[in-house]
């Protein structure tokens, strides 16, 4: 069963992401921030993490650099969601190592395809 980590702070987009993966057969965890995120991180290792970038605590571009420093997770594919969507805000998130970048607003359909895309 592979597993996926969602990190976001947003009630709606966590709840409806969860069910859609569940039903998908994915383990699913989640995380309302990036510190939450890293919590997690300790213990479990995600295939796939969806991560927001505008947050509490640590925001999405700072979890990810601290995901890239552990070696654990070098397999893990990590897929930013935001509604961050200038130009310099997708190419920032590319460089520091994400798999893909979605703008928000999005379709749960794709973003599912992107997912299985990447993990195949």
């Amino acid at each position: 069963m592979k597993k996926i980590l969602i990190v976001d702070d947003e009630p709606n987009i966590v709840m409806s992401l969860e069910y859609t993966f569940k039903k998908k057969n994915f383990e699913v965890f989640i995380a309302r921030d990036g510190q939450e995120a890293l919590d997690i991180l300790k213990n479990k290792l995600p295939d796939i993490i969806i991560l927001d970038v505008m947050m509490p605590m640590v925001d999405g571009y700072s979890t990810l650099e601290q995901i890239k420093k552990d070696k654990r997770l070098d397999n893990c594919k990590v897929v930013f969601l935001s509604a961050k969507n200038k130009e310099k805000d997708i190419e920032k998130g590319i460089s520091l190592g994400a798999n893909l970048y979605i703008t928000k607003p999005f379709s749960v359909k794709k973003l599912v395809e992107k997912v299985h895309e990447l993990l195949n």
